[in-house]
């Protein structure tokens, strides 16, 4: 063949394009749920020293703080504070530099 000739073969067919329509979207408005900070019920902590800690660290009224240090006594935990993963980290941690026990989840 020579230079600037063009060969003229079978092609592969062409489909035409499928029309797509627009994806369905569900509308699913899921609000990021928080974390949760619990203290645990511990045999070393006095029920006043828990009700100080939680007054000191998250502002907490003497009756709130105390609801939940009974909470914790009688129940074997409650849930102190909520909110995003970092903040229910950071509470955790000033909670265990208190002598708490602490944990968070993140409900389902």
């Amino acid at each position: 063949m020579s230079e600037g000739s063009v060969t003229r073969g079978s092609a592969a067919p062409v489909e035409a394009p499928v029309e797509v329509g627009e994806p369905e979207v569900v509308d699913v408005t899921a609000t990021d749920k928080p974390w949760i900070v619990i203290v645990w019920n511990d045999p070393v902590n006095l029920i006043v020293y828990v009700c100080y800690v939680l007054q000191k660290l998250f502002g907490y009224g003497r009756n709130k703080a105390m609801r939940l240090t009974m909470q914790v006594h009688h129940e074997g935990k409650a849930v102190v504070s909520s909110g995003t993963r970092e903040k229910a980290e950071s509470d955790v941690a000033r909670l265990h530099a208190h002598g708490l026990w602490a944990t968070m989840e993140h409900p389902s």
